[in-house]
């Protein structure tokens, strides 16, 4: 019951957002590197106040140049970088942002509550101290050395920290790496939270669950480049109209799975059928427009069985949008 509430909670947060405005631009960013290396090429990309946007991409796509530029730890070859406005170096900019690093990295003999102090110390407006303990769920281990606590906990510290500031744009790199299911629950329910408040969250992450859970709008990038962009269901569509034929799909893609007796050549002939496989004794068919499919299945077969009906996986549309088709 809690996963259910989780998962309606999150599509109805997303579809709620209200304010489109722009916290942070990247504008036709081409970055090259000494070493002739490509990291961007033509990037662009815009974040708004209170939503959350998965950046996402394969080993070497150039996630962690585009975030680089956005934190002012890099300058693009050619093209424009905006932070509220200004340029992300600015120090009125910087003072705005928080992040998390996957290899952060805190002194292990200073007390989690001393690091959380030193950092809130740094702003002239941080959040409270109190927030930042419940945000992070580090309740009962404040007084323990860094270096004496888990790897997870750690991992919970290093997001309070990046929460100091009581910052407008967050960047989180693998926030939940290390985490258990029930901490990483609750980081995905504060980030909610962040959003909620009009705050901007841009995650990176391998856990494509996490990204489809909590992004209002998902960014696929390949080589430098934005190979796709929108809502999960928006890039799930897409990606599973590269899977077929005509690579060309729309409308509400399902997957049906059953066992039926009807034939793959009666199947494609369905409205909205646009392919179907054969796994043994199960036959999975994707479809535009499944609640016609299924009723005229229902009609011809009385004997389907086993009927599973669900919308395409990530994990899938991803494979599909990275894929070499050179």
């Amino acid at each position: 019951m809690n996963a259910v509430i989780d998962v309606a909670e999150s599509t109805e947060t997303r579809q709620t957002t209200k304010t489109h405005d722009t916290v942070a631009s990247l504008s036709d960013i081409t970055k090259r590197y000494s070493n002739g290396v490509v990291a961007l090429d033509g990037l662009s990309l815009d974040l708004r106040r209170g939503e959350v946007v998965a950046l996402l991409g394969p080993n070497g796509a150039g996630k962690s140049t585009a975030v680089k530029l956005m934190m002012g730890l890099s300058t693009p070859t050619s093209g424009s970088v905006r932070i509220f406005g200004a340029d992300p170096r600015n120090a009125a900019a910087r003072i705005r942002t928080g992040v998390m690093l996957q290899v952060g990295r805190a002194p292990e003999m200073l007390r989690v509550r001393e690091h959380l102090t030193v950092f809130r110390g740094y702003y002239p407006n941080p959040m409270p101290y109190a927030d930042i303990v419940k945000a992070a769920g580090l309740e009962g281990i404040e007084d323990r050395m860094f270096g004496q606590i888990s790897g997870g906990q750690k991992q919970r510290v290093l997001f309070a920290i990046s929460l100091a500031g009581d910052p407008d744009l967050i960047f989180l790199d693998e926030p939940t790496v290390g985490l258990d299911i029930e901490a990483r629950r609750g980081m995905w329910a504060e980030i909610r939270s962040l959003a909620a408040r009009g705050k901007t969250v841009l995650l990176t992450t391998h856990y494509l669950e996490e990204a489809d859970s909590l992004a209002h709008r998902i960014v696929v990038i390949n080589k430098g480049r934005v190979v796709c962009e929108g809502t999960p269901a928006e890039v799930k569509s897409i990606g599973a109209g590269l899977s077929t034929p005509s690579g060309n799909v729309t409308g509400d893609v399902k997957i049906i799975r059953c066992t039926t007796t009807l034939t793959g050549k009666h199947l494609l002939a369905m409205p909205g059928v646009s392919t179907v496989e054969l796994y043994g004794k199960t036959t999975v068919i994707t479809s535009t427009q499944p609640e016609s499919t299924l009723r005229e299945m229902l009609a011809l077969d009385q004997q389907l069985h086993s009927l599973e009906v669900q919308s395409p996986a990530l994990e899938d549309a991803f494979l599909a949008l990275t894929a070499d088709r050179s």
